[in-house]
């Protein structure tokens, strides 16, 4: 009796997949997400407001009016300590103006960031829009 060598249908293709390394990479990537998403979720302790130095480009003359907010909450109109009412009143007659200056904005880093949005919201209800937030240059 003679003996065949010869393979059963040896160009088939495989019918099935091997998920395991699927699932093993799945599993993989959920314990990275489970670790990683806790440590994105933390705040970070930080003292604004504080700029780079960079060089500036060269702008047209543009008036400005400074506001100032120091630490204590007062309010400054250039230097003159003016109260909300009166800052309110002051924002008026620059919103009659057909070309308002510029709002510059300095207020004290330690300042609770409710003062300044307040007093931002007060210059966009005079539809003041030309708004800059001083910063310290480091």
């Amino acid at each position: 009796m003679a003996r065949t060598f010869r393979r059963k249908k040896s160009m088939t293709a495989v019918s099935e997949i091997n998920v395991t390394p699927l699932i093993d990479l799945a599993f993989s990537l959920l314990i990275i997400f489970m670790i990683t998403t806790p440590l994105l979720e933390q705040t970070i302790p930080l003292e604004l407001p504080v700029e780079s130095q960079r060089p500036q480009v060269s702008r047209e003359e543009v008036e400005f009016q400074v506001i100032s907010i120091d630490r204590a909450g007062q309010v400054f109109w250039g230097k003159d300590p003016v109260s909300l009412s009166k800052l309110d009143d002051l924002l008026g007659g620059l919103e009659a103006q057909s070309n308002p200056p510029v709002i510059s904005l300095r207020a004290d880093r330690t300042l609770r960031y409710q003062k300044v949005i307040e007093i931002i919201d007060m210059i966009k209800a005079h539809k003041l829009s030309r708004l800059n937030l001083d910063t310290q240059v480091q």
